[in-house]
């Protein structure tokens, strides 16, 4: 992949502009990520919403310059915030625009740049700043932006990449610094909706397009299970008041001395803006109170008052409605924290460790079915050796169980993908066994002795791959034996090729990896994400 070394205005647009839809495709996956206490449900909605008007105001502008268009981007987002994160995603927007003051164009080092500043604002507008939110993610963020330039890197796309990758593993730590989320066993909604920006950014400038048009965006799952349950019996009556925020317009507005009057009159408080409109967002007991304030210093336009008591018991019932059971769970056998993630963004209820050189036991399978919250349960065993286990597992165990033979990795994606949630159990099955003929599986591994297989003469370590379970090819380098074996497959009918990099691979070759595919069969869009996996550097799911 070529090198990008300055972005103009146009091209800041339009990166947004991807960012915007594909941050669409998962707002309510977001949105499902909300923990009470804080009553605010739909982060994932009103990031949405803030980032289109952000993006109308883009399109609006006047100036096509860089900061024409970043500035142009502040206003609409400002003006359309919605909730606590649009307002502070409408801050960071604001950072990067004065970041980017006066600049026709920028460079990485000017990326870097304006994501500090955009951290400061970020910051500056909230009142009680509180870490493992997206206030952290930005920060993450922006470090690693700034890490690579120091390192000498001039590639936009190479330092958005390590920006979106430490957004990535910031939002996947946010429990560990957020006992509520630690709690629940679910990381930030804001800081995943901050991270899924980044991303659809970094995959419209790497020309991933049409990746994006097929797929949906990545749900980072935390690693830290819930340790507590949501209450649903009687509890302490706490009032929660009402989420109050409008845009406040007027002539000499001092959002400083605003925001120092409202401090002790509610919570959650961010007061931002100019001398001609002011954001404001706060829980209160006394929303009167604040909107009577403001009308004494302009016009306020806007307006939303959601009586947080009532959010929070209709959460409480809908926690009700979905405490007895699903109608059908999925397990799935796999190795490597990536695939693990991988899975459980997809919709797994249980993931079993386990894979080549480390078969589960029937038990440990036995056990994950009897915590699934199901009394029907569908097992993909992905890996021909844990087939035969899996299905011990029906015989032992009151609830209903189905094995859908999935022999690798990329056949259990797909097997999960056709999951239907409209369909009954039986037909589930159905339709993940017959989705299974759709995918074919490369896995690159090293030989584990001499030996002469399939017409092959093997050294001991050298790189090997397997199609479907075949031992096909052999070569100097992993990147070898897997063009070897893609020339022997007719590519015509397929479209995507994703490579998942296993815990001994590095993702600069990965990449590597991936733009000599693109190089080599154009029509194919190829997707590289870390499984993590052992002993496989390379499992290539083509689809």
């Amino acid at each position: 992949m070529s090198q990008i070394t300055s972005l103009a205005g146009q091209d800041l647009r339009d990166m947004f502009s991807a960012a915007t839809s594909w941050l669409e495709k998962s707002s309510a996956d977001i949105d499902a990520l909300n923990v009470f206490p804080v009553p605010d449900g739909d982060t994932g909605t009103n990031m949405m919403l803030t980032m289109r008007s952000t993006m109308e105001e883009a399109y609006r502008a006047p100036d096509h310059s860089a900061s024409g268009v970043a500035h142009a981007m502040a206003k609409g987002a400002l003006m359309g915030a919605r909730g606590n994160s649009g307002v502070i995603l409408s801050q960071i927007w604001r950072g990067l625009a004065q970041g980017l003051d006066d600049k026709e164009s920028f460079d990485a080092s000017g990326l870097a740049v304006a994501l500090q500043q955009s951290v400061a604002t970020a910051y500056k507008a909230v009142s009680n700043p509180v870490e493992g939110t997206m206030l952290t993610v930005i920060k993450d963020a922006a470090n690693a932006a700034e890490s690579r330039i120091e390192e000498g890197d001039e590639d936009i796309i190479s330092v958005l990449e390590a920006t979106v990758n430490a957004a990535g593993e910031s939002v996947a730590k946010t429990p560990t610094l957020l006992k509520v989320l630690k709690d629940a066993g679910v990381v930030d909604a804001g800081g995943q909706g901050l991270y899924t920006i980044l991303e659809g950014a970094l995959r419209y400038l790497k020309g991933e397009t049409e990746a994006m048009r097929l797929r949906k965006p990545q749900i980072i799952v935390s690693e830290i299970h819930a340790t507590t349950s949501v209450p649903i019996g009687p509890v302490e009556e706490v009032p929660y008041g009402y989420c109050t925020e409008f845009l406040l317009k007027g002539d000499k507005l001092e959002p400083e001395i605003l925001r120092k009057r409202l401090e002790k009159k509610g919570e959650s408080l961010i007061v931002v803006g100019d001398d001609s409109a002011v954001r404001i967002h706060i829980h209160t007991l006394t929303p009167g109170h604040i909107i009577d304030l403001a009308t004494k210093l302009g016009t306020v336009h806007q307006v939303s008052i959601r009586n947080m008591d009532e959010q929070h018991q209709d959460f409480l019932e809908m926690q009700k409605e979905r405490l007895p059971t699903t109608d059908t769970a999925v397990i799935v056998v796999v190795s490597g924290d990536g695939l693990t993630d991988v899975f459980g963004s997809l919709g797994a209820a249980a993931v079993v460790p386990g894979g080549q050189t480390m078969n589960p036991s029937t038990k440990d399978i036995l056990q994950a079915v009897e915590s699934a919250p199901s009394e029907q349960v569908i097992i993909l065993p992905n890996n021909k050796n844990i087939i035969l286990t899996a299905n011990q597992v029906q015989n032992l165990t009151q609830k209903k169980v189905l094995v859908v033979p999935t022999k690798s990795v990329p056949q259990g994606v797909v097997a999960l993908l056709a999951f239907d949630y409209e369909a009954d159990f039986n037909t589930n099955a159905r339709i993940m066994e017959n989705a299974l003929s759709s995918v074919k599986t490369i896995e690159v591994t090293r030989s584990v002795r001499a030996t002469k297989i399939n017409g092959l003469k093997l050294r001991r370590r050298q790189p090997i791959a397997l199609l479907d379970d075949e031992l096909i090819a052999a070569g100097e380098t992993d990147i070898e034996v897997i063009d070897k074996v893609l020339s022997d497959i007719e590519l015509e009918q397929a479209e995507v090729i994703t490579i998942y990099y296993g815990s001994d691979a590095e993702a600069s070759e990965a990449e590597e990896i991936s733009t000599y595919i693109i190089e080599t069969h154009p029509h194919l869009q190829v997707e590289v994400i870390r499984g993590g996996q052992p002993h496989y550097n390379y499992i290539v799911s083509i689809e």
